[in-house]
């Protein structure tokens, strides 16, 4: 039987929908079993073309991102559209994106150390080569990292105790730097490729995002491109490791069929993010438990990170109890020979670590 490290995972991460009311001081509160103090809030307008705004408490309510384009960090002076990450999800301000009034929402969270960091000394400690700020949640298998280039090879420490499976890295100073992400199932040497969250192409081979350097249990190399550690530019990553039960980072290969391929996560999906890495123009595909019912997204809900279009259809996936299935023949998720790459966080997981199975949707 599949057990599991964390029985609830809605206490480390949660998907919540809500409709902008357009005034100030409006708070949301998540629905799951668990409280959640998010960390990094990933918003998206679900009807209409309001890009998506990714927030996270290293850097604090006034700064966001935006994945739908290379821009650098939008800062708020003041503050007016998010107000704070609450015990149990958030609270927003009444300017625009993401509290339009009347529009719907999409939010999902994940849990770091709430807000708490630790600064690595790189010299003091030992641990990479590069100064770093980072917050980890080593349970969950997330940490949130800056650090300011300089333009070399840089290691930087991470806190996760774990490898890294997923890495995604943001300039935060300039313009025109793509997303690089790094996914230990993009190719049998993914050290030496990159993705970007940005970006419709596939797979590219370049030294200078990872140094060709695989991510270790304390540290993580950056190459000294624009897009990673250029000389006094700022810098953020996302990391994540996989959690049995919890979360699960992989790659398959499409078949072009309805019955399409089955991947086995170990737990009931609540979020999905897919790329084709193998064909150029693919947008990344997003899907979630809340916005749509099986097959997910055969009706409105797709969302796109690389774009900023709202809810449509992009084919449909099964949300099932130890995975998920293709079943459609859309080339986001399931062209014919292609491969493909995965992020996925669990509702349930399959086994409860005392023996209780999870139910099908």
């Amino acid at each position: 039987m599949a057990y599991t490290t964390i029985d609830d995972p809605s206490a480390h991460f949660q998907t919540t929908l809500y409709t902008g009311n357009g005034s100030d001081g409006y708070s949301i509160t998540n629905s799951g079993n668990s409280d959640l103090q998010p960390d990094m809030l990933w918003f998206k307008n679900r009807n209409s073309t309001q890009g998506h705004e990714i927030f996270d408490s290293t850097r604090g309510v006034a700064a966001s991102l935006r994945p739908h384009n290379t821009d650098a960090e939008n800062v708020d002076s003041p503050n007016d559209r998010l107000m704070s990450f609450d015990s149990d999800g958030f609270e927003l301000d009444d300017d625009g994106n993401p509290n339009t009034n009347n529009n719907t929402y999409v939010c999902w969270q994940w849990k770091a150390n709430g807000g708490s960091t630790t600064t690595n000394d790189a010299s003091a400690t030992g641990v990479g080569n590069q100064d770093s700020v980072y917050q980890a949640n080593t349970t969950a298998g997330f940490s949130i990292v800056t650090w300011t280039g300089d333009s070399s090879v840089g290691t930087n420490a991470h806190g996760l105790g774990a490898v890294p499976h997923v890495i995604i890295v943001k300039c935060r100073s300039t313009n025109g730097e793509r997303w690089e992400v790094y996914h230990h199932k993009n190719t049998s040497a993914p050290e030496t490729d990159h993705l970007g969250l940005s970006e419709t192409d596939a797979t590219v081979d370049s030294a200078h995002t990872w140094n060709d350097t695989a991510p270790t249990s304390t540290i993580f190399t950056v190459g000294n491109s624009g897009a990673m550690n250029e000389n006094n530019k700022t810098y953020i990553a996302y990391l994540f490791s996989e959690k049995q039960g919890y979360s699960k980072f992989g790659g398959y290969t499409g078949n072009n069929n309805a019955d399409g391929a089955f991947n086995y996560t170990g737990f009931k999906p609540a979020f999905i993010i897919i790329k084709c890495t193998s064909t150029a123009s693919t947008d990344w595909v997003m899907y979630d438990n809340k916005r749509d019912i099986n097959p997910v997204g055969s009706d409105s809900g797709t969302l796109y990170p690389n774009l900023g279009n709202g809810d449509s259809s992009a084919g449909g996936i099964d949300f099932l109890s130890n995975g998920f299935k293709s079943r459609s023949t859309n080339g986001y998720h399931n062209g014919s020979s292609r491969t493909y790459i995965y992020m996925a966080f669990a509702e349930s997981p399959f086994v409860t670590s005392t023996g209780i199975p999870a139910t099908a949707r």
